[in-house]
């Protein structure tokens, strides 16, 4: 399993675009394959930075669920949005892997 945390760097001034971008990619992203733990805007601090975070089983799923995702109507939507309002100004994705379970009991 791999956990892929995409960080965002946003225009401040456009949160409620981000807001609307998580939402559609809520709906389109389960459906197109991953486990979709959730989107995450600015509150506190930076106002600048914001999360995707989802779990995919391989990079091979992964790939096969980006061409699922670019063909999805809402996807494909979502994409042009955010060209349009132009409120994403850099978008790092990094793929983790679990290196201990959570929770796990001190010793």
């Amino acid at each position: 399993m791999l956990t892929c945390v995409i960080r965002y760097h946003i225009d401040p001034t456009k949160k409620v675009q981000f807001e609307q971008y998580a939402r559609n990619w809520g709906e389109a992203i389960p459906r197109c394959g991953a486990d979709l733990i959730g989107y995450y805007a600015p509150c506190e601090g930076s106002t600048t930075l914001a999360y995707g975070i989802y779990n995919i089983e391989s990079l091979a799923d992964y790939e096969a669920y980006r061409r699922r995702l670019a063909n999805d109507p809402l996807g494909k939507e979502n994409y042009e949005f955010a060209q349009r309002e132009k409120f994403l100004l850099r978008e790092d994705r990094t793929f983790l892997t679990l290196a201990s379970a959570p929770h796990a009991e001190k010793t």
